[in-house]
């Protein structure tokens, strides 16, 4: 794992100045703390920060280059099928000075062009010159579990892999975007390709962005097919898939460096474990991570794992006081983010990291095979609109509506309340129940009227719709699975995953988002990921031997947070210091009064609002970090913000 930075001036009499590359790697230092390298030529300038992995030796060193020079290349992320691409590179004629698959790219590259990406097997985001062809190339894998941000001046590109990074360069404007802004409230994150910064973009996974005379192009080669379906028997496709992920996770066992796995007592994590240890000469290293509120606490699971194979455990409690972090979270993540299991992922990389270099984890597991709650809540909607019409608006809805927000993270109540009230809605909208924090009525509810006049027109939801129209399914559930590939997974999950690990120089990897085991899963007929009751059917089915039952069985429970008690104690004072503060509201975004009765209600229990304050203390946190402060400052985490 590295950090990758950039710049390509338009002009090519406009020299690059090697300082501006100094600086911004200088920022990303904690991502590659173990080497660092400049290179400019002209009008073009990379630069590279290292977290050794492979090839310890000098010839890892980047920016690398070919034999003659002509190409340069800037990489993050890790090629795990590099050594098979090497074997065939070498019989064509292409000569290798080192180990490291930084240079597999470049023969690849030599060979195949931008094509060079297609054939790659892992995570990366890199940049790379060519100065025979005068071209740069951008690249980021398929399910964007590595970060790759541009921006394009009026005088060049200029590309990081973090936000702090790219804003050292002046001619990145900070101006917000206000239409960003509202989309993180309704998702807690900002959807892709936007930013909170109206000048920077994301580079969307499974793209590339290509520069040449003077034009930028920006082309998807890579989709997740749900169709056609396999017509396989039980037995044999969960032998497949066991296959499949056995392979993966040995692939991603490629390291000159310790390594462990996260381990949340969850099937996805369990399965990565106990595949671990099948090929692995020592105890594997177990990190997991538990809370002092025993609602939200897994620990007793990863401990029923960590027994049945042995592994050398490790674990930590997270307890209010660690919200002392918030700052360095805030500057870490570089723009608005709202998923607060940020902060156990924090605290696990933070306990990790001195043990290992590299740790494996489950992401990808629940968009492969269906196993969140609420892929079953749409399937039971359907059921429901089978009552009577007369039932559902009389008697069934009104009731709903009068439920209180209860507080209890597995309350009854509250599940049942969310089902009813977004089963009128159409499916894609009533999906959207399930994965928004604020509906667009409940945000201009807490805009001031300026505010609530400029964003009127906006629907946040259609972004999610959109999302939808990508599938080549009319499977609804591939559907459903398809738009959390293309939305949440990489907006949210794989950017939590990337900057909790990549702030303490720890490198995670996620068997599950191997691409060949996700096209096999994708194809899978959708009554063996959703069986009745039971999501992950197949994948429980073909663990049954690898995991005790009481893992195979449980309910999904999630990486959560008891961010609700804390707001009602512990962090009361904070939240109405932070929220209700002049500053806060002089931006012109949230009405005074509202965010009072907000908070209010949370606090004497009558309604559950912990995910709204949380995404709205996050927002007035990073403007506290990166928009009030000058731009020098954004080198480290602000001060006395909280």
């Amino acid at each position: 794992m590295c950090g990758i930075t950039g710049k390509l001036y338009f002009d090519c009499a406009h020299p690059v100045d090697a300082k501006l590359i100094r600086q911004m790697n200088s920022i990303l230092r904690h991502r590659g703390p173990d080497d660092e390298g400049i290179w400019t030529n002209g009008p073009i300038g990379l630069g590279h920060c290292r977290l050794a992995i492979i090839d310890l030796s000098p010839t890892g060193h980047q920016p690398m280059c070919n034999e003659d020079g002509s190409i340069w290349i800037t990489f993050n992320g890790e090629i795990y099928n590099h050594l098979d691409l090497r074997a065939d590179l070498e019989r064509r004629g292409h000569h290798y000075r080192g180990t490291s698959d930084t240079e597999t790219i470049i023969h690849l590259y030599e060979e195949y062009g931008r094509d060079c990406v297609k054939r790659l097997r892992g995570m990366f985001a890199f940049a790379l010159w060519d100065s025979q062809q005068w071209c740069l190339l951008l690249a980021r894998d398929r399910f964007g579990q590595k970060p790759l941000l541009y921006a394009e001046t009026a005088e060049g590109l200029t590309f990081a892999s973090e936000f702090k990074a790219l804003l050292q360069d002046p001619a990145v404007s900070r101006e917000i975007n206000e239409i960003a802004l509202h989309h993180y409230l309704t998702y807690g994150y900002v959807p892709a390709p936007l930013t909170a910064f109206r000048q920077i973009r994301k580079l969307p996974p499974a793209s590339i962005l290509f520069w040449k005379d003077g034009h930028i192009s920006i082309e998807r080669y890579w989709t997740l097919r749900y169709t056609p379906k396999l017509e396989l028997g039980e037995e044999e496709l969960a032998e497949r898939l066991l296959t499949l992920l056995r392979e993966a996770t040995r692939m991603r066992l490629m390291s000159e460096v310790p390594l462990g796995a996260f381990l949340s007592g969850g099937i996805d994590s369990s399965a990565i474990v106990a595949l671990m240890a099948e090929v692995m000469d020592e105890p594997v290293k177990t990190f997991s991570i538990g809370f002092d509120n025993q609602s939200f606490n897994e620990l007793h699971y990863a401990r029923q794992v960590a027994e049945r194979y042995a592994t050398d455990h490790h674990e930590f409690i997270v307890t209010p006081d660690a919200l002392a972090v918030l700052p360095e979270l805030v500057w870490a993540y570089g723009e608005p983010y709202a998923d607060s299991s940020a902060l156990p992922a924090y605290y696990v990389a933070k306990m990790t990291r001195p043990y290992v270099t590299v740790a494996l984890n489950g992401d990808g597991g629940d968009e492969a095979f269906a196993g969140y709650d609420r892929y079953l809540a749409v399937k039971l909607a359907a059921y429901y609109e089978r009552l009577p019409l007369w039932l559902r608006q009389k008697l069934v809805a009104p009731l709903a509506r009068r439920l209180p927000e209860a507080t209890s993270r597995k309350a009854i109540l509250r599940r049942f309340k969310h089902f009813v009230l977004a089963t009128n809605a159409s499916p894609v909208r009533r999906y959207a129940r399930w994965l928004t924090l604020m509906s667009n009525e409940d945000k201009c509810n807490l805009y001031t009227p300026e505010w609530r006049a400029r964003m009127a027109e906006l629907d946040s939801l259609e972004l999610l719709e959109q999302a939808f129209s990508l599938a080549d399914s009319t499977d609804f559930l591939s559907r459903i699975l398809s738009a959390d590939v293309h939305t949440y997974l990489p907006d949210d999950l794989l950017v939590k995953m990337d900057i909790a690990t990549m702030i303490h120089s720890l490198e995670t990897r996620s068997p599950f988002l191997d691409h060949r085991l996700a096209e096999f899963a994708a194809r899978l007929p959708s009554h063996y990921k959703l069986r009745g009751r039971t999501g992950k059917y197949i994948l429980r089915h073909a663990l049954r031997s690898h995991l005790p039952d009481s893992i195979l069985h449980r309910d999904k429970q999630g990486f959560a947070v008891p961010i609700g008690h804390w707001f009602r104690y512990d962090l009361r004072q904070v939240v109405y210091d932070v929220l209700l503060d002049p500053k806060t509201l002089a931006r012109g975004i949230l009405d005074g009064e509202k965010m009072r009765t907000l908070l209010d209600e949370h606090v004497s229990g009558r309604v559950n609002h912990r995910h709204r304050i949380w995404e709205l203390l996050m927002l007035e946190l990073w403007f506290r970090t990166y928009i009030d402060r000058p731009r020098a400052a954004l080198a480290g985490p602000a001060k006395g913000i909280l």
